[in-house]
């Protein structure tokens, strides 16, 4: 009897099938793909959907996909998220160390055994980066950030929406507490409404980080209960849950109390932020409409200049 192969699940059966249909490059390794002239528009025509949404309302930063390691340690990833966390590992021996690195290379051996460590990381969130730089002193009102950029999350999965690497694009604020609660709520109801606007089937629903460990439970019992992060999510694949494709959070105060960022009125400073996965906005609608953009309804072809 003929070998009937592995037996895939319904998330690698619809990955396969994006890269059959030269939409999604693979690379051999679960959750990194390169992505086709198609999808590379697609995701470009979301992300000035989304960039719209703001435009002229709030600062518009950028930083790179690597971050110092210590905003990783001051934030509280670290703690939080050890399972998801990226560090860069660099060579920094001499000769010797040199090849006994391609010693253990030419044998088949791990060879990343030979690097240390270095100051710098990936960055898990795109707002990560902003927070140190926002200066003590916030003006009347608070400020509000416009940054988007790649993230890094150490989950491989064959589901398309869930990837190592991905873009994330979010809407900062940080200023009173109050002012965090209506950014945070305002956000969550035009996401759902733009999304829905493609013509997607989005539902706003409470929601929790995945944080680690005995501790964890703890922080996500009290995020749950403090009702401070929201998604609004999607199906972005056939038989699998809905997946988020927002969220907006309500951080409190705990970025701006590390970093000793004030309000005008001199108290600890609240944040509060919404990020729009840009991939897997693109993947839900790649669901809902089919890959053949052509064919897509014309009010979510319009939206989006497709």
């Amino acid at each position: 009897m003929s070998d009937p192969g592995p037996v895939l699940s319904s998330g690698a059966r619809y990955r396969d099938e994006l890269v059959a249909r030269g939409l999604l490059l693979a690379t051999g390794v679960d959750g990194l793909y390169g992505f086709s002239n198609d999808l590379v528009r697609l995701i470009a025509a979301v992300e000035t959907y989304v960039s719209a949404a703001g435009a002229g309302k709030y600062e518009v930063l950028r930083f790179p996909p690597v971050v110092p390691r210590v905003v990783l340690e001051r934030s509280g990833y670290v703690r939080s998220f050890p399972d998801l966390v990226g560090a860069v590992r660099t060579f920094t021996g001499g000769d010797e160390a040199h090849h006994a690195l391609l010693r253990t290379l030419d044998a088949g051996g791990d060879w990343t055994a030979g690097l240390g460590g270095s100051d710098v990381a990936l960055c898990a969130a795109a707002c990560q980066p902003l927070y140190p730089t926002i200066t003590p002193d916030l003006p009347v009102g608070g400020r509000r950030f416009d940054v988007c950029g790649y993230v890094f999350r150490h989950e491989p999965s064959s589901d398309v929406a869930r990837m190592l690497s991905f873009r994330q694009y979010e809407y900062v604020y940080a200023g009173d507490e109050l002012g965090a609660l209506a950014h945070r709520d305002h956000w969550t109801e035009v996401a759902a409404e733009m999304l829905s606007d493609l013509g997607l089937d989005v539902a706003a629903t409470l929601a929790s980080d995945p944080f680690f460990g005995r501790a964890g439970r703890a922080l996500t019992a009290t995020q749950r209960e403090g009702a401070l992060k929201y998604e609004v999510v999607a199906a972005t694949a056939p038989d699998a849950p809905t997946t988020a494709i927002t969220s907006a959070n309500c951080h409190l105060d705990h970025f701006c109390r590390e970093l000793g960022i004030r309000t005008a009125a001199g108290e600890t400073a609240h944040s509060s932020c919404v990020g729009f996965g840009l991939e897997r906005i693109a993947f839900a609608l790649l669901f809902a409409h089919g890959p053949n953009l052509a064919g897509w309804p014309d009010r979510a072809r319009a939206r989006l200049a497709v």
